[in-house]
């Protein structure tokens, strides 16, 4: 709703009410229109100010009304009968103007921001344009490339951003609503002509065709196969081209395009997966609304790699006090270089100053003693982490919550080590720790909700997107990216070269293929953590054996290549060619090709044709089926839980909304199908073997990705 009052004796004052962040729903929409024909009709009322309740002006549109029927007055009427209005309406924007919200107040004549107040237009995000008159108003304020940008990236703007683009009129450090009223007071009686956004000439360079080929080129680029960025680039176009009227035409024929397309829905999905991963739950029945976290005042970092480093960075731009400890000297100077760049390149960045005050380093582990929370993050070796735990074990004050920075190594052997277990937990961040968004919290069978609710609330703290997820070999990330290597390598075995592979992946929607990445992590990561497995046995060995593992296949291809010293960019070889060790140039490499035919006919392979739907279906399906068969062990409590991981960890495109939603507009009978199909063709390749579960929700008529846990719930009752 929106509650209209009367203030300083003049000014009609209408406030949203609608919690959290006031968005646009049918009842504020009603609201709005009741006020504002209120306020105009009374002849004491000389000016408007709109504000929001809660210091929060407006999220924008309500996304639950997006799967329904839309009933309430209309955005965009609304919003024009506001510009039309014959007194001056005064934005006062505090908190978040977005999407909706920032169009509500382009359409007002005057826009007054609080200094810590953001603005943007997200819509992008959800697989939609700014369709309540967005992209037509914003290139007429503020001209058409800065709109390009904020529009095709969704990115929000601060107030001193928007105050220099001309977005916003004003910007102050007071009360924004009071300094509203009185500027509403002062621009009483005004005329109101050249405040009307949609009357200006839209602000054009001179060489307005050759910037929309540029920045189409560049979107089509960046989008990956994402449809939205290219409509809001054509929306703006017909802002920069067409009267006002017919591009409002224009965008609300692509919006419509939009609004019915597969892609919205996945990112609409992945929207409300976002806000489901932090309503975690754990086998023993804790719930996220019933273990409250422990307050953290000062945490350390074990450990001052490039995982170690990344982490410090994170914990101290989020206001901790950190102990950074690495017991190597030489690595320690190395280290606290190359952390102080990183916070003061983030601080330029971000206009404020360096976080450097907020670390202590030390090289004894003895430094740690009163902290509340240790992350360690020293080279993957069990029986190193073994070490530091029973370590920290010794040292730490009672209470103190140990984390492990471990990609996939046992989190209950290293609980193992300690005092008490149950304050143990894994912390998976993802390089670069202070970039990637994804942080997975692995809790086993002894760790506390308390332990797990402090490291979701941490990782909340310091901006990541935290997932609460059981004990398994590479958790659930790396379990699932394992068959989709291993079938990336089966390919190249049977005929197809890394550049296909990786094409058809990109093709997809992956920022890089599987050899490209590989390529830039590095081949040794693997072929180390591999050989400690078992799994690499000398090249000299020859015939079929060399090509089973464990009573299974496995493709020695990576470990050939290392054993060439080809470990990637690092050595400018690996599954590509670079001119130089550490270039990111991958080109097609003749002696790969050569030594993959070589390969084959060692081991009497015969090369065959490998169409695009071949690769796309063995390397995406097996990683789905892996996704199954953890949800079936209970690893994650839901599917949200898996596609929130692959977007934010492993570049999975997000407009298809991750694996397992990505699973259901395939069909789920489809991916079945064609599982048993490559497993019949490759009976030693487990992976490939469709999940009961997968088979269960087949037979329940594939009910929607929602309905997905009720099922989970009967299957995992009956093992």
């Amino acid at each position: 709703m929106a509650q209209y009052t009367r203030v300083s004796g003049s000014v009609g004052l209408i406030t949203l009410q609608s919690p959290p962040v006031n968005a646009l729903s049918a009842a504020v929409r009603q609201g709005i229109v009741d006020s504002m024909q209120r306020a105009l009709s009374e002849p004491e009322v000389k000016s408007v100010v709109i504000c929001g309740q809660n210091g929060i002006f407006s999220g924008g549109a309500d996304i639950k009304e997006f799967g329904g029927q839309m009933s309430g007055p209309p955005l965009i009427p609304m919003i024009h009968a506001i510009e039309a209005a014959s007194k001056p309406v005064v934005a006062a924007i505090e908190g978040i103007a977005l999407g909706g919200g920032l169009e509500l107040a382009l359409g007002c004549h005057y826009r007054i921001a609080h200094s810590k107040a953001r603005v943007g237009l997200p819509e992008v995000t959800l697989g939609l344009l700014p369709g309540a008159g967005g992209s037509q108003r914003l290139p007429r304020l503020i001209g058409v490339p800065a709109a390009l940008d904020l529009i095709t990236t969704g990115r929000y703007v601060t107030a001193a951003e928007a105050l220099k683009f001309g977005l916003v009129d004003q910007i102050t450090d007071h009360n924004t609503v009071n300094v509203a009223v009185k500027f509403a007071q002062r621009v009483a009686g005004q005329p109101l002509d050249a405040r009307r956004i949609s009357t200006y000439p839209c602000l054009c360079p001179p060489d307005v065709d050759v910037l929309f080929e540029e920045v189409m080129q560049r979107v089509r680029r960046t989008a990956r196969g994402a449809i939205a960025p290219i409509a809001c680039v054509q929306a703006v176009r017909a802002a920069a081209t067409l009267p006002y009227n017919q591009g409002m035409e224009r965008e609300r024929e692509l919006m419509a395009t939009l609004f019915t397309s597969g892609q919205t829905r996945a990112l609409q999905y992945f929207f409300f997966a976002q806000r489901a991963v932090g309503r975690w739950s754990m086998p023993s029945g804790a719930r996220w609304d019933t273990s409250k976290p422990r307050p953290v005042h000062k945490a350390a970092v074990i450990g001052l790699g490039t995982m170690g480093r990344g982490i410090t960075v994170a914990l101290a731009q989020a206001g901790f006090s950190v102990v950074a400890v690495e017991t190597q000297e030489k690595q320690l100077m190395e280290a606290k270089q190359a952390i102080s760049g990183m916070l003061e390149r983030g601080a330029k960045r971000r206009g404020v100053a360096p976080a450097l005050d907020k670390i202590n380093y030390g090289c004894n582990i003895q430094s740690v003693a009163d902290v509340d929370l240790v992350i360690e993050a020293v080279f993957e070796d069990m029986a190193l982490k073994k070490k530091v735990f029973q370590q920290l074990s010794a040292v730490c004050k009672a209470g103190t919550f140990l984390c492990s920075n471990t990609s996939g190594l046992d989190i209950d052997q290293l609980a193992c080590q300690t005092r008490n277990p149950e304050l143990v937990v894994g912390m998976h961040f993802f390089a670069p720790a202070h970039v990637m968004k994804l942080l997975e919290v692995v809790y086993g069978p002894k760790s506390s909700p308390l332990a797990v609710a402090t490291a979701m609330q941490l990782g909340k703290k310091i901006g990541k997107v935290s997932v609460a997820v059981g004990n398994c070999r590479g958790f659930v990330g790396n379990r699932m990216l394992k068959p989709y290597l291993e079938q990336a390598l089966f390919l190249l075995e049977e005929g197809a070269t890394p550049e296909f592979v990786d094409q058809v992946l990109e093709e997809f929607g992956f920022a890089m293929g599987v050899f490209r990445m590989s390529d830039l992590s590095g081949l040794d990561v693997g072929w180390k953590v591999r050989m400690a497995d078992g799994l690499v046995v000398p090249n000299s060995t020859t015939g079929q054996a060399t090509r089973l593992r464990q009573g299974r296949r496995y493709s020695p291809l990576g470990d050939l290549l290392c054993e060439q010293g080809r470990f990637g960019q690092k050595t400018g070889r690996g599954w590509y060619q670079y001119n130089k060790p550490g270039s990111q140039v991958a080109k097609p490499d003749p002696w790969l090709h050569s030594f993959l035919d070589e390969y084959r006919a060692r081991h009497t392979l015969v090369a065959r044709r490998i169409d695009h739907q071949e690769v796309l279906e063995r390397c995406l399906y097996s990683m789905i089926n892996e996704g199954f068969r953890i949800l079936e062990d209970g690893i994650a409590a839901g599917p949200e839980d898996i596609d929130i991981i692959y977007v934010f960890g492993y570049s999975w495109p997000r407009h298809r909304g991750g694996p397992m939603f990505y699973a259901t507009t395939v069909g789920l009978n489809k991916v079945l199908e064609r599982l048993e199909h490559y497993h019949q063709a490759h009976p030693d390749v487990p992976s490939l073997q469709p999940c009961d579960l997968l088979r269960k929700l087949v037979a329940s008529g594939s009910p929607p990705i929602q309905k997905w846990r009720e099922v989970i719930k009967k299957v995992r009752s009956q093992l």
